[in-house]
């Protein structure tokens, strides 16, 4: 059985108003946010998310697993963080790029109040500033505005 999971895209040229046109005459559900506009989450079977990467090839790129170079789905864990993170705050984020494992330092905690209540990242100073740095595997790594240290839990893994 084809479930449904999370998958990954990163929109060439601008087109993301035109892709998430697509998305929506095609019925797929679709995570877009402002922070890193050129990325979109669909929420789809992964041969649905095959046959998007075939037909819609020059518009967008689909995140595929390094090894097996299949479509590489996003646990729903992440995608609620990130949906946390994104949709919490519309300024004081900063892009750190397409390789998030760079940013895997510090301790894992989770924000206990405020607009970022319930998520999940590591602990990572920038610019002076301490941040939580949010990760989707494998796809990126966003990092929020200065986060206070009495609104965070170190989390035992």
């Amino acid at each position: 059985m084809d479930e449904l999971q999370w998958y990954a895209i990163r929109v060439f040229w601008n087109r993301t108003e035109a892709v998430k046109d697509m998305l929506d005459e095609r019925g797929i559900e679709y995570y877009a946010q402002t922070v890193m506009p050129a990325y979109i989450f669909v929420h789809t079977t992964q041969k649905a998310i095959v046959l998007l990467r075939q037909t819609e090839y020059n518009r967008f790129y689909v995140y595929v697993d390094m090894v097996t170079r299949a479509p590489l789905p996003i646990p729903e864990r992440e995608i609620e963080i990130f949906k946390i993170v994104t949709s919490a705050a519309s300024s004081g984020f900063e892009f750190l790029g397409d390789d998030p494992s760079v940013y895997r330092k510090g301790d894992l905690v989770r924000v206990t109040d405020g607009p970022f209540k319930g998520a999940e990242g590591y602990i990572k100073r920038i610019r002076k500033d301490r941040r939580l740095v949010v990760t989707i595997s494998g796809v990126a790594a966003i990092a929020t505005a200065h986060i206070p240290m009495e609104l965070l839990e170190k989390v035992q893994q």
